[in-house]
């Protein structure tokens, strides 16, 4: 919860039971250390080529719940997007121009060469936004054998998306 958040809620409670403000006082500036300190960011971070990063981007938020870090990226001298980062859950993963350092995106290259492993909270609903959004859903979702369900599909330029929850957190009904 943002401190912000936090301190609303605790006012309101301490309007009942006072004594919740010095219980909450901890919490509150864990709150706040947690949102002023700088996040420790991956070690490695994998760099995926493109032929357009622009609409990868676009794909890749709208379909798989990716979210940009806008600081990471670089535009060309027409405006277009020449490399960017995006994140998901405490994961990165670079996208970039194809070509930089002799990598190709599958689609120019004519195959794959490599595939990659999100795992996510809500395997189902995840599945459920890819579809959605028109990825191309290459695996069909299914639990694999006790371990997890899982789901594969292409981005618009041909890379292999695995997605999986372990099955010991997907809720039954």
């Amino acid at each position: 919860m943002k401190p912000v958040d936090l301190a609303k809620k605790l006012r309101r409670e301490a309007a009942f039971e006072p004594a919740v403000l010095d219980r909450g006082k901890a919490a509150l500036m864990a709150a706040i250390r947690q949102e002023v300190q700088p996040m420790r960011r991956p070690t490695i971070i994998p760099r995926l080529p493109y032929e357009n990063v622009g609409a990868a981007l676009s794909f890749l938020e709208r379909a798989f719940g990716f979210r940009e870090v806008a600081a990471a990226r670089g535009v060309r001298a027409d405006g277009a997007i020449d490399y960017t980062m995006v994140e998901f859950g405490d994961g990165m993963i670079g996208l970039g121009a194809q070509g930089a350092h002799g990598a190709f995106s599958p689609k120019r290259a004519g195959t794959a060469s490599q595939y990659i492993t999100v795992h996510v909270d809500d395997i189902d609903a995840h599945h459920q936004r890819a579809l959605a959004s028109g990825a191309e859903i290459v695996s069909r979702l299914h639990d694999h054998l006790r371990d997890y369900r899982v789901y594969e599909a292409l981005d618009l330029e041909g890379h292999r998306w695995r997605f999986l929850q372990w099955l010991r957190e997907v809720p039954r009904a």
